[in-house]
């Protein structure tokens, strides 16, 4: 029997609705990855109904439970760690401790960042010494990144104005550490409004994807989340990266479709589970 991926996954948690592992957790699960959730905080409700109660996670608490892992025996089981949205800094540092040593135990295992920066017009908060640490202690140490296009223009510190922009854009992060990066949703001048675009960027080369957008009074909150946890489980399942991009665009794409048709603001990810393991309509990704 094949042996079933082991991912840590260090972001946030809401009790209602989908964000962070709220929205990623069960979906890679669904396709077939042990997911360890570890919760860089604790909300109600994501940040952006503009109210929410609960409490940051204590960053020495990070490193403390990876301990209690290792001490059971199981870290060097881990075969990726996936970092999102944070609480503060320090958190930051205590996940590239966790990173430090979910690598001594497992040399193969991945860290895959996903760089949740805050965004005043969606009613994304995030602490803005956050975005320090995502520029100077993420990216170096990230092997696979995936920024949306705010968080590739703060990386690279210009907007993009074209596609070839936003290439060349990603392509230079590759040079500061990351041996991948998935844009997961594409904005730049010429764009065509009715499309959603997404990008991909190895060492071997470029690679871009078009979904139909779909309509929402509110844009539900999570898919970012949901796209990047879907990405690397299908990487940590064995697709090389392009065939782990069709497919994550694909299944993302079902979540939306039932979303909409609820006329739902959180994801509809209950409902649409079958469909995110077996996505109707992939989507070809075009080498650039």
């Amino acid at each position: 029997m094949k042996r079933t991926p082991h991912l840590l996954a260090i972001q946030s948690h809401v009790v209602f609705g989908h964000a962070g592992n709220s929205a990623a957790v069960f979906a890679m699960q669904r396709i077939g990855v042990n997911v360890w959730p570890l919760n860089t905080v604790q909300f109600s409700n994501h940040t952006q109904y503009g109210q929410w109660t609960g409490d940051v996670l204590p960053a020495q608490q990070i490193p403390e439970l990876v301990r209690g892992i290792a001490t059971i025996g199981e870290l060097g089981n881990c075969d990726a760690v996936l970092s999102g949205y944070l609480g503060s800094s320090e958190q930051g540092k205590a996940i590239l401790e966790v990173v430090a040593a979910v690598k001594a135990a497992n040399p193969r295992a991945l860290y895959i960042c996903d760089p949740v920066m805050g965004h005043a017009e969606k009613g994304c908060v995030v602490a803005p010494e956050v975005t320090d640490f995502l520029l100077a202690g993420a990216l170096p140490r990230a092997d696979v990144l995936c920024p949306n296009q705010l968080e590739l223009n703060t990386f690279l510190g210009r907007t993009a104005e074209t596609l070839q922009d936003c290439v060349a854009m990603a392509r230079s992060l590759l040079e500061r550490g990351p041996k991948m990066v998935m844009v997961k949703h594409l904005s730049y001048r010429d764009k065509q409004p009715q499309d959603f675009e997404m990008l991909l960027v190895t060492a071997s080369g470029s690679w871009h994807l078009r979904r139909p957008l779909l309509a929402f009074p509110r844009q539900p909150v999570g898919v970012g989340d949901l796209t990047s946890g879907l990405f690397i489980s299908r990487l940590l399942l064995g697709d090389e990266p392009v065939a782990a991009f069709e497919f994550t665009a694909a299944a993302v794409h079902e979540v939306m479709l039932e979303t909409q048709a609820c006329a739902s603001y959180e994801l509809q990810l209950i409902r649409a589970q079958d469909r995110i393991a077996h996505p109707r309509v992939i989507f070809e990704a075009t080498r650039l």
